[in-house]
């Protein structure tokens, strides 16, 4: 059984927005701060599923996933 390695805030999900994302959200939330990632988790994963985050581009499948790997390992920072 394969197991995939525990996904951080701070060694891969922080890194996945640029600072031009979090300036874009600094209104509502800090892009790079654990808390409030954590906080608005289901809002930000749900606006990267649908293509209106980031403002620009949306992610790829691949950056999605490795976001909700995230959240599905308990948000660990």
């Amino acid at each position: 059984m394969q197991t995939h390695p525990t996904v951080g805030f701070d060694s891969d999900v922080k890194p996945l927005f640029r600072e031009s994302d979090r300036a874009a959200m600094s209104k509502v939330f800090d892009l790079w701060s654990y808390d409030d990632v954590v906080r608005w988790e289901d809002a930000i994963l749900a606006h990267l599923a649908d293509g209106s985050m980031p403002c620009d581009g949306q992610w790829s499948a691949a950056r999605i996933d490795l976001f909700k790997r995230w959240i599905a390992d308990r948000s660990q920072p």
